[in-house]
């Protein structure tokens, strides 16, 4: 069968997420949606059994009396499970909430609790297992159901999906849209957004993502049908998406980014979905699936370009030679094509370049790429040359979870790598105080659950978005984050971490008299710690070593036993926030060396810039 490649649906066509859903598989009903990895093989679902599996959800879920608004929560790997889950949940007018699977048990209680959620979509004992500690504190929950069979003779509202789901189901496709397509919808609607979908349905609250603020507790950002739709169908003008385009997802679902980028908007133009084993085996799920677009944070372009390195490293001097001139041979190609360049005659080797070296490397992502995105934190510079100047068209974007998560994005023939490209359609951006980067459009969230200061904070009467950012806006209207007034880092796998907080849990310890958290475009936390004289003399004695010995901070034992020191401290953050390295000090940080302020707040710039050879240390370390 012939893929359509230009059969996208409006936001107007589908009103709701799930109206999505119905209409494309009305239009493709035997097009492949779904690509994944079950018993020792790949499997297909066309969009007509994915209506059916839907169907079977529907109807567990409405036989459990739920009310409309109510909220259900998914903690599961991507896999075709989410979507069913997902659509059936919205069918009924239910809320969903995404949970990270390798999250901690009190953060997902935390959120469980906060969002009140009446059933929990969970994988396998292991995560089970890890609920089973918080047990008491998930009263709320009516149903956890699993995807695995797992043994069970002391929780009642455990079901594994063959007890939960019925042998088939009728959907009813109608459940959704009580009022019908285009008719007034009574639900709460965000008054201030510019949306073109006003008045319907559309407005009503689609999803609940937490994300980490400041005070250390997760805040639920409310995303209605509408943000999402409209965010997805934006992006289409950005870089082209076609039915016969191919995705491979790995980033989890529970990241705004993935969701609606890799999920939605795969949905609305008729593309298929692949869904990746795991990130160990994503190389060669890239070779077996062979992708036509890749979404994706920088910590994956990261580790493809340290693979290309480390065998760069193990390869000739000739071949060095090869590869560097492949890259700048590129990378002048791709600024001519942008206008920004001027012929060279080095463009006549490049079919032989891109035979002997760039072909070679494009092939390990499965050879097909038309298209790679990039987003939810900073893509170092050097990174998108090398790919850029291989031929691969990567496209760095920006958002927050509260914004859908796209305000902007570099389209393919107009790419500022540097940047994080225009404001997609709809959305309008301008300077705030201290240089702060304000949005506003349909994107913007409907504010925080549970949580009205939170959300006055973040956008003030006229409906402005204060992202925390501060940036500059180019005479191109290309926008340029240049730092972040919130104390936020955005680490390079796009999780954010509030490293005040994980500072203060860490001063707890007597040994450390002054610490910081560093991470900001880095794939994992390291912390700058200044030891306290007295408890370090005393830790140096009780290990049986010498304290005054300056090799003593950098020995790989010390630091071991440090890190299990601060682990501990840092057992009630979320998983992600790992601190993995530590650069241990001991002059301390003043106001006269210039590394506080007179009020003792710690510089970061400052401390960064005086200690990046040691940082950069850090991370070079295997």
């Amino acid at each position: 069968m012939q893929a359509q490649t230009n059969d996208v649906i409006a936001p107007q066509q589908a009103v709701t997420l799930h109206g999505l859903f119905l209409e494309r598989a009305r239009r493709s009903p035997d097009k492949i949606a779904y690509r994944h990895f079950q018993q020792n093989a790949w499997r297909d679902f066309t969009w007509r059994e994915m209506l059916g599996e839907v169907a079977r959800w529907q109807a567990a879920l409405a036989g459990l009396g739920l009310q409309r608004g109510d909220r259900v929560a998914i903690m599961l790997r991507n896999c075709p499970y989410w979507v069913m889950f997902d659509q059936a949940a919205m069918s009924l007018g239910l809320v969903t909430v995404p949970l990270y699977t390798v999250d901690r048990p009190d953060n997902a209680a935390y959120i469980i609790n906060d969002a009140d959620i009446k059933v929990l979509l969970f994988e396998n004992a292991e995560q089970w297992q890890a609920l089973r500690t918080v047990r008491d504190r998930l009263g709320g929950v009516r149903r956890f159901v699993s995807i695995d069979t797992l043994r069970n003779g002391v929780e009642p509202r455990l079901k594994s999906i063959a007890e939960f789901l019925p042998p088939a189901a009728q959907l009813q496709a109608d459940i959704s849209l009580p009022y019908g397509h285009g008719a007034p919808c009574p639900y709460p609607t965000n008054e201030g957004a510019n949306d073109p979908l006003r008045g319907t349905c559309s407005d009503e609250l689609a999803s609940i993502i937490y994300t980490s603020g400041t005070t250390g507790k997760p805040k639920g950002a409310m995303l209605s049908h509408a943000n999402m739709l409209t965010n997805a169908h934006a992006c289409l003008d950005t870089f082209a998406v076609r039915g016969d385009d191919l995705f491979l997802s790995f980033l989890p679902l529970s990241h705004t980014f993935e969701r609606t980028l890799g999920y939605y908007l795969p949905v609305m133009t008729g593309s298929t979905v692949a869904f990746a084993r795991s990130i160990q085996l994503l190389s060669d799920d890239l070779q077996t699936i062979r992708p036509t677009i890749l979404i994706s944070v920088p910590r994956i372009y990261e580790r493809m370009y340290a693979a290309i390195r480390a065998r760069l490293d193990e390869g000739s001097p000739l071949r060095r030679k090869l590869f560097h001139l492949a890259v700048e041979t590129g990378w002048a190609r791709f600024e001519r094509g942008q206008g920004r360049g001027s012929w060279k005659a080095s463009f006549l080797l490049w079919p032989l370049l891109q035979k002997l070296v760039a072909q070679k490397v494009l092939d390990k992502l499965g050879g097909r790429l038309r298209v790679a995105v990039s987003g939810g934190a900073a893509l170092a510079p050097e990174i998108s040359r090398v790919f850029i100047g291989l031929g691969l068209p990567v496209v760095q974007g920006y958002g927050l979870t509260e914004t859908s998560p796209v305000i902007s994005g570099n389209r393919v023939e107009n790419n500022y790598p540097d940047s994080v490209g225009q404001p997609i359609r709809d959305v309008q951006v301008k300077l705030g105080e201290q240089g702060a980067l304000l949005v506003k459009g349909p994107n913007v969230m409907l504010g925080y659950w549970n949580n009205p200061e939170a959300t006055r904070d973040m956008i003030d009467g006229d409906g402005w978005l204060n992202t925390g950012d501060v940036a500059h806006i180019s005479g191109t209207g290309h926008i340029y984050i240049t730092g972040r007034i919130k104390d936020i880092i955005v680490m390079s796998n796009g999780e954010k971490v509030p490293p005040t907080d994980m500072e203060l849990a860490l001063l707890h310890d007597p040994l450390f008299d002054q610490v910081m958290v560093f991470g900001e475009a880095h794939p994992y936390l390291v912390v700058l710690a200044v030891l306290n004289e007295e408890a370090w003399q005393h830790f140096a004695r009780e290990i049986g070593i010498r304290a005054d010995m300056p090799e003593t901070l950098t020995d790989s034992r010390v630091e071991a036993k440090i890190l299990r020191r601060v682990a501990r401290n840092l057992r009630g953050f979320p998983g992600y926030a790992k601190v993995n390295r530590v650069l241990l000090l001991r002059e301390p940080w003043s106001v006269e060396n210039g590394l506080l302020t007179p009020t003792l707040k710690i510089k970061r710039t400052e401390i960064a810039q005086q200690f990046a050879a040691q940082i950069k240390q850090l991370y070079e370390r295997r």
